[in-house]
């Protein structure tokens, strides 16, 4: 009954909020390139820290992000209490905390809006660990729907004219994103595109927009913010089912990229060459209606204007990373 009545409480709060004020889209170029190519940086070792230090050196360092003095978002995966790979890995949220802080980062919170259905965000941050990894490496958590939101108007898009994004989008100087890589039984896949959707408000969810175009809306959303970088869990992988529960993989990775169509190829690439997700396994993964409608709006590039790059590995990721690349076409 107590659950009920929070979850009463925090539904009704949502249902009659008005937006704290009309901003632009947090938009930022993507400095992660080389030869007009976007990098994506791919990862194996035995250690999670080093396995993120590596993939993002691959594409340029965190340097490029020069991070020293500034305050920073980090926003994973939080679309339920379950363990990974339902959510981010906690290991990874509280390296990327870590790291941040080595590079002379000012203030890091780590902030996310579970599901409408999982309400609590804070129960669920508690129940997966990723509230505890955050704080022990020195992170603020920040529950999005404890504060404002911002209205952004997206002339360009079909199904989203105005997108309601929490106010956290514009309180810090950059932001890392954080997902995790998996399938989703109406998205297709849940990757870097979908995890904004915890940025945006409850009443416009995809299933409350258009169900029939669940993931031409995420990608549409996207037109509202760029990340400043994209890190994304594949330590473990879902490769069928999601988003709540699915069939976990054990591919042990790291994806960096400043592009986020770059590091969804790539991840969709990782759960096409299971072959256990018909929703991938049956569709090229640039026929992708996420990755065709975020290419259209320019959010990201095409496989032809993408460069993969991957660091040493056994013999398990080195074929992996083959197939990634026969899935995808980038080179």
């Amino acid at each position: 009954m107590s659950f009920l009545l929070f979850w009463n409480k925090s539904a009704m709060a949502q249902i009659f909020f008005k937006p704290k004020k009309k901003l632009p889209p947090r938009l930022r170029e993507n400095i992660f390139m080389q030869e007009n190519k976007a990098l994506v940086g791919v990862s194996s070792s035995d250690n999670v820290k080093e396995m993120i230090k590596e993939a993002v050196s691959l594409i340029g360092g965190f340097e490029k992000l020069a991070i020293k003095g500034k305050t920073v978002l980090v926003k994973p995966n939080v679309v339920s209490g379950e363990p990974n790979p339902a959510t981010t890995n906690p290991q990874v949220v509280g390296a990327v905390v870590s790291i941040l802080y080595e590079y002379g980062a000012a203030k890091v919170y780590a902030g996310d809006m579970s599901a409408l259905a999982t309400l609590s965000t804070l129960r669920n941050m508690k129940n997966n660990g990723i509230k505890k990894a955050a704080e022990e490496s020195g992170a603020e958590v920040v529950i999005f729907e404890d504060y404002d939101w911002v209205e952004v108007e997206l002339p360009r898009n079909q199904h989203v004219k105005t997108a309601y994004v929490t106010e956290w989008l514009y309180k810090t100087d950059l932001i890392i994103n954080l997902p995790v890589v998996k399938t989703h039984r109406s998205a297709s896949y849940s990757i870097a595109l979908k995890n904004f959707i915890g940025c945006t408000h409850l009443k416009q969810r995809p299933y409350l927009i258009d169900s029939s175009h669940w993931e031409e809306i995420v990608a549409e959303f996207n037109a509202a913010y760029s990340p400043d970088l994209n890190i994304v869990d594949g330590t473990v992988s879902m490769i069928e089912g999601g988003p709540w529960q699915g069939t976990p993989a054990d591919t042990n990775l790291i994806i960096a990229s400043g592009d986020r169509v770059a590091a969804d190829a790539v991840g969709l690439g990782i759960i096409k060459s299971f072959g256990r997700w018909k929703m991938v396994n049956e569709k090229d993964v640039w026929e992708q209606k996420q990755i065709k409608t975020a290419i259209d709006l320019n959010i990201g590039r095409g496989k032809n204007n993408i460069r993969l790059l991957c660091s040493k590995g056994d013999e398990r990721f080195i074929e992996l990373m083959r197939r990634v690349r026969e899935n995808t076409g980038i080179l």
